[in-house]
């Protein structure tokens, strides 16, 4: 199994011995994925009996995976780890239970492997299906993110792929819990333990490892900020799908129902700031009559948003208290109670300005003005286009996909929120009798 690692020494390579080490366990890792990956298919009463289990074990060993994630969050509070990582890394039984809900809920969703995706008789006869397969050996690199960690394992199994996790150091102590407690559950269920398997995290170089470990790996998926996921994307040698980051707009129009945007504008921003689909531009149309456009400003001020603004555009709404946005605030995923504010000429002028600064992800429309409307979805290019609704429902669970594997922000293979059939491809299977080519 560890072929590919014993090639490796300190005095072949120059890495120091530490180093090879590490390069040496990705790749045997990589290595016995690869093997568990050509292994008979599971059968989907048996995904399903895991996942069930797995969700179980989970909460019931609740005690265990938080003690691992208060060392985590011990740990990133003495390197000074910014509040909105925390949040990101932190674990309660209640987000517990909400991980292994989403396991449960994998597990109702349809099995997509096999599935017919199209299918003809040709004149001659020949039968042609294309149907559904796995990926293979699925790479994961992401941040202080536990939850990824099951999310991942659970899709990865429904879909027939072999998942290999590089979390990051911050949550060493948390994913390593979780995995063990997984690892624990496939064994119980006849499985070899390497159905999913943790990497190394303790320096940046086990990522390059596994990115570039072609013919063990068939793709490999970063779910983070724009630094890491544009390393992955640039230094891969397999396949990478982008899960990009969000610089989500939400533009109210002159037709908006006001209340309404309100309360959209400050849930996309305010009830998860640390996350990819949070609100983190409001684009207000210059027709919106002053005094609804300070009730949009002062609302999100009322729950602790600090607005980057035109001070004089601002102090003209009779709104105060703001800071004076640069060319960056158009630009910035904040991942704070923070919020960058532009007046536009109309849904053009946002539409203008969103083609500037948008990073594709989800991208939000208030109005009632049919007109408005069909102009923004028609002329706005993102995975995700939301019409008087929040930016916080381009998330896997809340389109019906169960967990999530990340948000493809990119237009080839996968876009928008990936789930099951996401994490398939396709084979042609043609039936014939006989039949030669003249």
């Amino acid at each position: 199994m560890n072929s590919h690692a014993s090639t490796i020494t300190p005095e072949s390579t120059g890495l120091t011995a530490q180093r090879a080490a590490e390069r040496a366990e990705v790749l045997a890792k990589a290595t016995t994925a690869r093997e568990v990956s050509q292994r008979p298919p599971l059968a989907t009463t048996v995904k399903n009996g895991i996942l069930l289990a797995a969700a179980d074990a989970l909460v019931a060993r609740t005690d265990e995976i938080l003690a691992a994630n208060d060392l985590d969050i011990a740990a990133g509070r003495e390197r000074g780890m910014d509040e909105s990582l925390i949040d990101r890394l932190r674990l309660d039984a209640a987000r517990v239970e909400g991980i292994a809900g989403g396991l449960r809920q994998v597990a109702d969703l349809p099995d997509p492997v096999g599935d017919v995706v199209r299918g003809s008789r040709r004149p001659n006869g020949l039968e042609m299906r294309q149907v559904r397969v796995p990926l293979g050996v699925m790479g994961m690199v992401y941040e202080a993110r536990p939850n990824v960690t099951v999310d991942a394992f659970g899709l990865a199994l429904k879909s027939g792929n072999i998942p290999l996790l590089r979390g990051s150091k911050s949550a060493r102590n948390s994913n390593a819990a979780l995995v063990g407690i997984l690892q624990d559950v496939l064994e119980a269920h006849g499985q070899p333990r390497e159905t999913v398997q943790l990497l190394p995290c303790d320096t940046h170089d086990s990522v390059q490892d596994l990115i570039t470990a072609r013919g063990l790996v068939d793709i490999v998926i970063p779910r983070g900020g724009a630094g890491l996921i544009n390393a992955v994307v640039t230094g891969a040698t397999v396949p990478a799908i982008e899960t990009g980051t969000g610089k989500c707009h939400f533009y109210v129009d002159a037709s908006a129902d006001v209340e309404q945007a309100v309360a959209l504008v400050v849930n996309g921003k305010t009830r998860r700031p640390s996350v990819c689909n949070a609100t983190e531009t409001v684009l207000l149309d210059a027709s919106l009559p002053d005094a609804a456009a300070k009730r949009v400003l002062t609302a999100l001020q009322d729950a602790g948003v600090t607005l980057h603004g035109d001070l004089d555009d601002l102090s003209g709404l009779g709104v105060g208290g703001a800071v004076a946005a640069t060319e960056v605030d158009w630009d910035e995923e904040y991942g704070t109670l923070d919020i960058a504010v532009k007046i536009v000429d109309g849904v053009e002028g946002a539409v203008e300005h969103i083609r500037r600064h948008t990073t594709g992800h989800t991208e939000a429309v208030g109005a009632t003005d049919v007109r408005v409307v069909k102009h923004f979805t028609d002329n706005v290019d993102a995975a995700a286009v939301m019409v008087n609704t929040s930016t916080a429902w381009t998330d896997g669970e809340m389109f019906g996909f169960g967990a999530e594997i990340g948000i493809s922000t990119q237009k080839l293979h996968a876009r928008g929120p990936m789930g099951l059939p996401e994490l398939t491809s396709t084979k042609w299977i043609v039936t014939g009798e006989g039949q030669v080519r003249p």
